[in-house]
């Protein structure tokens, strides 16, 4: 069975483990990194990501886009939306598809 883990900021992910999520507090690029790599050799199917946390792992977060496991997913922070998380889902959907339909 696959687990589901949310790595971020203390404020911004600690609500995630009420739901039975893996919460990871994370907040410097170190932490970031090494809990990226630790959950996604892991038994984790999705790994959310706080945009803020992304910022430090977009290298590692490119790497695990064409893999089948894990999904890993930028969601906004406590601290706002910086519109990282619809980027890389609009990239991911322009890949897929051959074209952004997402774009206005």
């Amino acid at each position: 069975m696959y687990d589901i883990a949310v790595i971020g900021d203390r404020d911004s992910v600690g609500g995630f483990a009420a739901l039975g999520m893996h919460v990871v507090p994370a907040e410097s690029a170190d932490e970031v990194r090494s809990a990226l790599q630790r959950m996604a050799q892991g038994s984790f199917a999705v790994i959310y990501i706080t945009e803020a946390a992304a910022a430090f792992a977009e290298d590692l977060i490119d790497k695990y886009r064409d893999e089948p496991l894990p999904a890993i997913i930028p969601i906004p922070g406590v601290r706002g939306n910086t519109g990282a998380g619809m980027r890389s889902v609009s990239r991911s959907v322009e890949k897929a598809v051959g074209s952004d339909i997402l774009s206005k």
